[in-house]
């Protein structure tokens, strides 16, 4: 079986309150089981309560393994990382996979910045787990026991990647942060190939049609822009994620019944889905 859960679906910055209840305000986190293998995608705030879950279920089959793919550094996906409760239990293991979004520091640096004692009380050396970090770029890995991963640049403003999960036949595709191609219709070409036939394609849709021209180069997508990527690939469930943090509760159910009906007028269409916190869905 290959499935993803939801425990992060916001972009830019955490937003709790009434508001945001149905849908949840912590920033970008996924865990992708592999039957009982771990993966997790991006150290936003939802990583928080997605690590205690772990340390209550997961820890008492015996000490914690996961392998982490960060699809930027962004302080919005990686915000959660001081507080993922594994790093504090002692035999844990965790490898975490990565671009390093700057030329001038390694992945391991930009993330463990934000654990020096100016911004929080433990440091990364002080750590019970095992963290090994391991930089990406485009690549195809074999994880083994079945898993194979690869990864596809997308278009934000620093190095970002998209991953493709696959196991036993299915799927899972992320795109987050990723505005697409303006001037090289090739990689727009490409980007659709890396989305092709995925049983799951979780796709950024920080904004709204109207919203999007004012926002180009900002690295981000709209509602239209990933239900067109989705269709044209033979998408079987598109899942809109990075929801613009003032976008309420019930804006995104309008969101999602609208493109549902939109959806179904065309003769090849994906499956919609509005990310939540808490929701689980099978690749087919």
């Amino acid at each position: 079986m290959l499935s993803l859960r939801f425990w992060g679906v916001r972009g830019s910055i955490p937003c709790p309150g009434r508001d945001t209840v149905e849908f949840g305000g912590n920033t970008s986190c996924l865990e992708i089981r592999a039957d009982e293998r771990i993966v997790i995608v991006d150290l936003g705030t939802g990583v928080k309560p997605l690590g205690d879950y772990l340390i209550k279920n997961d820890s008492k089959k015996g000490p914690l393994d996961m392998d982490i793919f960060i699809s930027h550094t962004h302080w919005d996906h990686i915000m959660g990382f001081p507080m993922f409760t594994p790093v504090y239990a002692p035999g844990a293991k965790m490898r975490i996979w990565g671009p390093a979004s700057n030329n001038a520091d390694s992945l391991a640096s930009i993330i463990g910045e934000q654990l020096s004692f100016k911004y929080w009380p433990v440091g990364l050396e002080e750590f019970d787990a095992e963290v090994e970090f391991r930089e990406l770029g485009e690549t195809s890995i074999d994880m083994g026991s079945g898993l194979k991963i690869t990864t596809k640049y997308l278009n934000h403003s620093i190095a970002c990647l998209g991953y493709r999960f696959e196991y036993q036949g299915k799927s899972i595709v992320t795109a987050f942060d990723h505005e697409p191609f303006t001037a090289d219709n090739d990689k727009n070409g490409e980007i659709l190939s890396f989305f092709r036939d995925a049983g799951i394609l979780v796709h950024d849709t920080q904004y709204l049609p109207e919203e999007f021209e004012a926002h180009l180069g900002w690295g981000h997508s709209s509602y239209d822009i990933a239900v067109d990527s989705a269709s044209n690939a033979g998408v079987k469930k598109l899942v809109f994620f990075h929801h613009d943090p003032k976008r309420k509760d019930e804006q995104l159910q309008t969101l999602l019944e609208k493109y549902k009906n939109k959806s179904a007028d065309r003769s090849q269409h994906p499956e919609i889905i509005m990310a939540r916190e808490g929701l689980t869905v099978e690749s087919v």
